[in-house]
């Protein structure tokens, strides 16, 4: 038996009498990139150790069902169909906790299904939901292996997902650049990331934003504001064909005045109790109509700049785009890739050395890295102290600037970032 921080983890004595012959592998929770890459991996090193791996469909929807399905079997060959550079899963997604089932033989089903294929563990692939569901059949005695994927970037290890989301947020609000110099626009452009803002705060930093609103932070709106006023008249009064803009980048879980989460009201909450956020881009976009409304000096700036219209253009117009499932969609960027293959790669080793209940962490050379997967879905916030460098830099969080204290040191070694 080994420990780690208080878990117990069981290891096959015996390697080859309890070697798993057949394994399944399950994606759950939200698509995104570096899902396939996931199945590749797991896939390619099962080949390589000479055990059967097929796909459950549907993620936990399809474990409950898995009396009534056929999971194909993914050799050698059909792994090579699966392209790992497109985001999205092979196997198919649903929102379902298992807890949640109203059917007090729900376990035995599962288990039932699992004999009937011969399947000995599980490699399940999602976010912090998934993942609880990870314990929870492994306290029900079910074997499984958890890989992170979550594009919010909010467990305790780096999950595959989260640098395609980035680079997609920060291409399209490259993109969206160009529409809001030609028409003089400020553009609020809200992301997913559920209550951690650690997609839009990369996002916004690599599309250069001016501005970047993230959950962590609760916004002062006059902070904002003026930033706004200051950054848009001095791009206003630089330009030589009278040209500006300003992007925001706010997070769907950035809050209202009395603390609370923009939800859609007529949208009921799935199965692990979370309500869909929308909205914090129109609410923003409200609050700075309403400040320029009352503040007489764009009538003064927009016309000696020659725009002031009178009841048409007496200020910039802002507008808010909700990019959505496009972040999620489309490719996968070589780093998922890369991390996803490894990652499924090594729950298949994991599994094989009958180290169950945990989560990937990385793949360090020869060492595979691993956490209890009840430590791993613990929520992770953005670090307020990586603010403060880039407030410094000019960027805007909704907060009056804190002062960056930097202290200095010295590394040797492989030093791993974590986004």
């Amino acid at each position: 038996m080994e420990s780690v921080d208080g878990l117990i983890l069981e290891r096959n004595i015996n390697k080859e009498k309890m070697k798993p012959k057949k394994l399944g592998i399950i994606t759950s929770g939200g698509d995104c990139g570096g899902l396939n890459a996931v199945i590749n991996g797991a896939a390619r090193m099962a080949h390589t150790k000479g055990i059967e791996i097929c796909l459950i469909p549907n993620g936990y929807a399809g474990l409950y069902n898995l009396n009534d399905l056929d999971p194909p079997i993914i050799d050698f060959a059909r792994a090579d169909k699966i392209h790992s550079g497109v985001a999205g899963s092979e196997a198919g997604h649903s929102r379902v906790k298992i807890s949640k089932i109203k059917d007090p033989n729900k376990y035995e089903i599962i288990n039932a299904g699992l004999r009937k294929h011969n399947i000995d563990g599980l490699i399940i692939a999602g976010g912090d939901d998934t993942g609880s569901v990870v314990v929870d059949l492994t306290a029900k005695g079910i074997d499984c292996v958890h890989v992170p994927k979550t594009m919010d970037l909010d467990l305790q290890t780096y999950s595959v997902g989260g640098d395609s989301t980035i680079n997609r947020i920060s291409k399209f609000a490259d993109d969206l650049r160009t529409t809001g110099l030609t028409h003089n626009r400020a553009l609020v452009i809200e992301v997913f990331g559920r209550y951690a803002g650690h997609t839009a705060f990369r996002g916004g930093i690599g599309a250069d934003a001016d501005c970047i609103l993230i959950p962590e932070i609760f916004v002062d709106y006059e902070v904002v504001y003026q930033h706004f006023k200051k950054t848009y008249i001095s791009r206003l009064l630089s330009s030589d064909v009278k040209g500006s803009t300003y992007i925001i980048i706010a997070a769907e879980g950035v809050r209202n005045k009395d603390g609370q989460f923009f939800t859609d009201e007529a949208a009921s909450t799935d199965s692990f109790g979370h309500a869909k956020l929308s909205g914090v881009g129109q609410y923003i976009r409200k609050k700075l109509e309403s400040q320029m409304k009352n503040d007489k000096d764009w009538q003064q700036v927009l016309t000696k700049e020659g725009i002031f219209v009178k009841d048409i253009y007496e200020y910039p117009e802002i507008r808010e785009v909700s990019l959505g499932h496009l972040v999620r969609a489309g490719g996968t960027s070589s780093y998922d890739v890369s991390f996803g293959k490894q990652a499924g790669g090594a729950a298949v080793l994991l599994m094989l050395e009958g180290i169950c209940g945990v989560t990937v962490v990385d793949v360090q050379e020869n060492d595979i890295q691993y956490m209890p997967t009840s430590k791993a879905i613990e929520q992770r916030n953005v670090n307020l102290n990586k603010i403060e460098f880039f407030e410094s830099l000019g960027v805007c969080f909704g907060r009056k600037p804190v002062d960056y204290h930097p202290m200095f040191s010295e590394q040797h070694g492989h030093i791993r970032r974590h986004l």
